[in-house]
């Protein structure tokens, strides 16, 4: 099995994220590292503490990351990000209380560094689907986790516009100078960008497929997804209807390469003007590439969605 750290900003597509890790039978997940962007990192943990109850997997920890950017002394939620997820993140659909009230005690930035220090790098994959703050900061504290870490991103977009900015995706834009820090320190890293999650997508169908469980976590999801459903098609209304998974999409390509189709590529993030947050190709490494960080432009969409739903829709059916 496939060990699994999610560096989580528990929004909606964080949690269909979770959900998918938690359906799927390869990969065992060890612990939950908390950041910012689609919610605080305090709603956030509050979010996955009550999702791992609700989702019959209380056992597994959570630890609470950096609250800020690396940039800023504090952390405000941007309104595109309050405007997809809602206030609390699940698009205003509350979950069912959690008797489980805090995380760990240990940070976030020490449990990855402790975890990555302490497994091969075939055994365990860091995936962050949210700003890049802990991660950068867990690999610029210990620089001996650098060549052992492997890790599966969402961010960033190489040939599609921002969704924030002309320029910028929204986890980047979040602590751009994480983002820089982190695909220059030479780590292993697979960027699954706008290029591949927008071209997946889950429909209204699909999603009330959950409803139909007759389980209080199928009606939570379908409640929270109708929310997500609704303010995608409205924000895009010439796309394609449905909503994009863009976080699971990183999980399955994390367990299983053959989704995507990647492009050798090291990566720079611009952080000053109006470019700032965008992700593009390293004019200083372009004679002597590195190798080490790979750019998913290509994706199975119809064999990833059809998997997510046959797992989730499973699991589901086993949950309250």
């Amino acid at each position: 099995m496939t060990k699994l750290i999610l560096d989580l900003d528990t929004g909606i597509d964080d949690t269909l994220a979770l959900l998918y890790a938690l359906a799927s039978p390869e990969a065992e997940l060890i612990g939950i590292a908390g950041t910012f962007g689609n919610v605080s990192v305090e709603t956030g943990v509050a979010n996955d503490l009550a999702l791992l109850e609700l989702f019959g997997r209380p056992d597994i920890p959570v630890f609470a990351g950096i609250d800020h950017p690396s940039w800023a002394d504090s952390f405000s939620v941007m309104p595109e990000s309050r405007r997809f997820h809602g206030r609390n993140g699940t698009g205003d659909v509350e979950i069912p209380a959690c008797a489980r009230a805090q995380a760990q005690t240990q940070s976030a930035v020490d449990f990855i560094v402790d975890a990555v220090r302490a497994m091969s790098p075939e055994d365990l994959i860091v995936i962050p689907t949210g700003a890049s703050t802990n991660i950068a900061a867990a690999l610029e504290a210990a620089p001996d986790t650098v060549g052992r870490a492997r890790i599966v991103m969402m961010g960033g977009s190489l040939t599609q516009p921002g969704n924030v900015t002309p320029f910028a995706e929204a986890n980047i834009m979040q602590d751009p100078e994480a983002s820089s820090k982190l695909f220059a320190a030479g780590a292993q890293i697979t960027m699954i960008g706008l290029d591949v999650t927008t071209q997946v997508k889950l429909s209204r169908e699909q999603a009330e497929a959950y409803r139909a469980t007759g389980t209080a976590t199928g009606t939570f999801l379908s409640d929270m997804l109708a929310y997500y459903i609704d303010v995608t098609e409205e924000a895009h209304p010439t796309g394609v209807p449905g909503c994009n998974l863009h976080d699971p999409l990183a999980v399955a390509a994390a367990l299983d390469p053959s989704l995507i189709d990647t492009f050798s590529c090291d990566i720079m993030v611009e952080t000053e003007g109006v470019g700032r947050g965008r992700t593009i190709g390293d004019p200083a490494r372009v004679t002597c590439p590195s190798g080490r960080t790979q750019v998913a432009l290509a994706v199975d969409a119809q064999r990833f969605v059809e998997r997510f739903m046959e797992r989730t829709l499973a699991f589901v059916r086993r949950c309250p």
